[in-house]
């Protein structure tokens, strides 16, 4: 095992601003084999898959149920 190197490596994550930390992570944790809630969102929304809900009725008003 390289001892020194992951002491090294400590170093540096040690010295990154937040944002750095963060994208770190993001790099090291997030799985991009899958498409992001965000890039499905936009997909669905240039698509226009959902467009005909537009044409639905709206069966509930603010004044349907009970307060919370």
């Amino acid at each position: 095992m390289n001892t020194k190197l992951v002491e090294s490596l400590i170093q540096v994550i040690l010295s990154l601003s937040e944002e750095e930390r963060s994208l770190l992570e993001e790099k090291l944790f997030f799985d991009s084999s899958y498409p992001s809630t965000r890039d499905i969102m936009e997909c669905a929304q240039i698509n226009k898959v959902f467009d005909f809900l537009y044409d639905e009725p709206d069966l509930y008003t603010l004044e349907d149920g009970e307060a919370i």
